[in-house]
């Protein structure tokens, strides 16, 4: 298929790699001015603006950071909207707003063309192993047609349901378990530290209990060492908790764990430590308590 890509960062450009490698033709544009060589050499072709991607794909593919960053991409001046022709398909892949979603995806529509919503889980190593869970909203046409493209970048892809923004109502879901589990998981190693007991024997022996999860193994890993490169950044994480809370308002539901873990990773980014991994949230703790679950210190 000839692809469009737009926003190359260090989520969608191994994604665009795989695409790349699995034959597809790429066009790409992103707002910052280097795009990633490797996919230049491989044959990729730089384009001017997003509108310029949508004149030349078939397929247009968004992976930018926030909902205004999506509208800005699709509707903006030389958005991809101005140059999509009838037939052409918008995937968003972003993790953006459900409700922004259904009206983008309505606008995209009365082009002529069709759009799902396939925000992904699994990070920057999920996006490099091509072993993203991809959770998609929006008709089966479209879904069927952008099959072969999300089994060349992920492992799982579900269609949530036939409307546009199930998929976004999923990734919302997601990162509610994701974010209030990582704070879970660095309250019990700070409780362990303060308490004098070694926090990397408490993490060993929660791991053969009930307490085991992918979190505790591998954010609970990054604790323990100080290690906070960005495997996902922190003021993404807290951004996708307001995209929670934005939705639970409008919808009326309470989510207490929720709105205190945003007011944990909100503290976190406030403290400079925005580009950090969202694992980076003990920090804060650790300061309120006075210790350090690293023996490595920082």
């Amino acid at each position: 298929m000839k692809v469009g890509f737009i926003g190359l960062g260090i989520m969608g450009a191994p994604m665009a790699g795989h695409l790349q490698a699995g034959g597809h033709a790429l066009f790409l544009h992103d707002l910052a001015p280097d795009l990633p060589p490797a996919l230049l050499a491989g044959g990729a072709v730089a384009c001017a603006s997003n509108r310029a991607v949508a004149e030349q794909a078939d397929v247009v593919i968004l992976m930018v950071p926030d909902t205004p960053d999506t509208e800005a991409a699709l509707f903006g001046p030389d958005g991809a909207a101005e140059g999509l022709a009838a037939g052409k398909l918008v995937i968003d892949m972003s993790s953006i707003s459900p409700t922004a979603t259904a009206d983008f995806a309505a606008r995209i529509n009365a082009l002529g063309c069709l759009y799902l919503d396939a925000p992904v889980s699994g990070g920057v190593v999920g996006a490099e192993n091509a072993s993203l869970t991809i959770m998609v909203g929006g008709p089966q046409e479209a879904f069927d047609r952008a099959l072969p493209l999300f089994e060349l970048m992920g492992g799982t892809m579900t269609l949530i349901g036939t409307r546009n923004g199930d998929g976004q109502v999923c990734k919302a879901c997601n990162q509610i378990i994701v974010g209030v589990t990582v704070q879970a998981v660095a309250e019990a190693l700070v409780l362990a530290a303060k308490a004098g007991a070694d926090p990397a024997k408490v993490r060993q022996a929660l791991m053969g209990g009930a307490a085991s999860s992918m979190i505790l193994e591998n954010h609970g890993a990054r604790m323990l060492e100080g290690n906070f490169e960005p495997g996902f950044r922190a003021e993404l994480q807290q951004k996708d908790l307001n995209v929670v809370l934005s939705a639970a308002r409008d919808l009326g539901v309470v989510l207490p764990l929720a709105a205190t873990a945003e007011s944990l990773y909100n503290a976190l980014n406030a403290r400079g430590q925005s580009k950090t991994d969202h694992s980076a949230v003990v920090t804060v703790l650790e300061d309120l308590a006075s210790c350090q679950v690293s023996p490595k210190g920082r």
